[in-house]
This record gives C-alpha cells, sequence and structure tokens, in this order.
C-alpha cells in the first residue's frame, strides 16, 4: 500500500486502541480511535507484530469513513487493457469485503431499513443479496463436475414482495453485527473456491461459462458496487481502491475501453454498471459484464 497525499505518516501512540481490521497487500489495516483528539484513522502495519502508522483522518456527524486517503494517486491506472494490470485473485475478494465491512460497521442499527441507493431493497436486504451472490458463486465452483447449464438448485426465496430472492438471508435478531458475518462468512467461501479451484475449470454464469478468476472478478464487482448503494443509503463514503477497480473492468468489461484514457478507474466501474454517468457517456440503462475466461 502506498500512502497517499495529505496523510500523516506517524507511529501511533499507544493509549489509541485498535477499533477493527481490514488486510490489504497481506498487511494489516487497523481504525484506530485517538483518544487524545477525538478522531478516527486508518492505521497500516508493516508487519504482523508492528505497531502501525497511522492516516489521520477525522469522522465527522454522519460517521462518514474514506479509504481513498490510503492510496496514492499513482494507483490509479488505466482502465484498457494494460497487460501489466495483474489478474483478479481471492485475495481480491478478501480485501473488498474486508474494506466493505469495516465502512458497513460504521452505520448506526436504526439505517439499515433505508432503501440502498437507487435500488428498491433496503440496506439490509442489499446485503443479504450480496451474501448469497458470494455464496453462489462459491457453490458454482464447489462440485467435482462442476454445473455449465445451469445455476445449482438451492431453493431462493424472497422474504417480502419485491425482494431480492435468496438463498443466503440473516437473522435479524443478529442485528447489523449479525449481517456483516454472514456477509463475511460468505466472502470466505468464495476466497477458499477461488483459491484452491484448478485454472482450467469452467462453470455456470447466466452472462457466460466463467473461469475462478471470472468469479473472483465478479464477487469483487458484486462487493464494490453494492457497497456503494448501501453507502448511499447509509450516509457513508465509499472509495475502494483504484487498482482494484481498474483490474476487474479490464476482466469484465471491454466496452469499458472506450472510456477515456486517465479516468478515474471506481468513476468507469460505477458507469460501467449503471450507477453514473461520464462526459461523453451517458448513464447506462442496460449493462452486462462478460465472464468468459480471457485466452
Amino acid at each position: 500500500m502506498v500512502l497517499g497525499q495529505g496523510v500523516s505518516d506517524c507511529v501511533a501512540d499507544r493509549s489509541e486502541g485498535v477499533l477493527g481490521q481490514a488486510r490489504t497487500d497481506n498487511r494489516l489495516l487497523d481504525r484506530v480511535d485517538d483518544l487524545r483528539g477525538g478522531a478516527s484513522m486508518w492505521c497500516v502495519r508493516p508487519s504482523p507484530n508492528a505497531w502501525p502508522l497511522c492516516a489521520r483522518g477525522p469522522v465527522n456527524m454522519r460517521r462518514r469513513v474514506s479509504l481513498r486517503s490510503l492510496y496514492s494517486p499513482a494507483m490509479s491506472r488505466s482502465v484498457k487493457s494494460d497487460p501489466a494490470l495483474s489478474p483478479v485473485t481471492a485475495d481480491d475478494i478478501d480485501l473488498a469485503v474486508q474494506l466493505a465491512i469495516a465502512v458497513l460497521r460504521e452505520a448506526p442499527a436504526e439505517a439499515w431499513t433505508a432503501k440502498a441507493g437507487s435500488l428498491e431493497w433496503d440496506c439490509w436486504e442489499v446485503v443479504e443479496h450480496l451474501s448469497d451472490d458470494l455464496f453462489t458463486y462459491a457453490t458454482q465452483l464447489g462440485i467435482r463436475t462442476p454445473a455449465v447449464v445451469d445455476w445449482l438448485p438451492f431453493l431462493c426465496e424472497s422474504r417480502r414482495p419485491g425482494g431480492p430472492e435468496n438463498a443466503v438471508h440473516a437473522d435479524r435478531v443478529g442485528g447489523p453485527a449479525g449481517l456483516l458475518q454472514v456477509l463475511e462468512a460468505s466472502s470466505a467461501l468464495l476466497v477458499a473456491m477461488v483459491r484452491t479451484t484448478p485454472a482450467e475449470v469452467r462453470s455456470f454464469h447466466s452472462f457466460g461459462a466463467s473461469d475462478p478468476e471470472g468469479f473472483a472478478a465478479m464477487g469483487v464487482v458484486e462487493t464494490l458496487v453494492h457497497t456503494h448503494d448501501l453507502a448511499d443509503g447509509l450516509g457513508l463514503v465509499w472509495n475502494p481502491p483504484a487498482d482494484l477497480c481498474a483490474r476487474v473492468l479490464a476482466r469484465l468489461f471491454p466496452y469499458a475501453s472506450d472510456v477515456p484514457d486517465g479516468t478515474d478507474p471506481w468513476l468507469t466501474l460505477l458507469w460501467a454498471t449503471g450507477r453514473a454517468e461520464l462526459p461523453g457517456h451517458p448513464r447506462l440503462t442496460k449493462w452486462r459484464w462478460d465472464g468468459t475466461p480471457r485466452v
């Protein structure tokens, strides 16, 4: 990880308590509460036993948390096909979900019934839907002879008219903390399957049969864009790493190559999934990725 502009490189005082963790580039990312100044910050551990180096960022009254300050503008790449872009991996799924959970934990309990962005579902339902997506992708890779013509026959049902039809539902008695545990556990299944499934395996997806890397990229996109929907409904800030956005764009969205060089990959991903417009590129009303394996 590269600390970006406006980030303070300072060793955290040991009076500050670690409140949460995520992982990136095999290093721990801690949310630390500064007891001296009342601010929250995200801190990177150069090694598991080292004391974290902090990027200060006060959290305002709406409990906004921005992760963008942790990443240098140098991490932003062109969206066009770039042979230097590394494949999407199981570690990328884990990173995306852990960063998302770290942000979503900031939401007050009463906010989860709000609509999620432009979707017709509330924020609780969107996390269930995301969990179901990750679970489903994992199970598509999970049988000895992968399914190539349809989804596996799990029973999917909606809990209300117009709600998402999922195989995965969270018990509301567990509250938001339990809901996020369901998300984390579902993502862990996909992480494990992508990490252990041979690259030549192909399995069904309605947008085209795909390989483990394709399912990894799909899981990352589902996480990034649905966390955007959730952040909109919950009053949070969500700015995922540009490098991660660029790699899933290159893997799944060939039509994004029409976007001019230098366009922010995160904004491009929002455009590619019908959530934003770009100069000269109106908001899409229909879109789909291409998960077929790359030669």
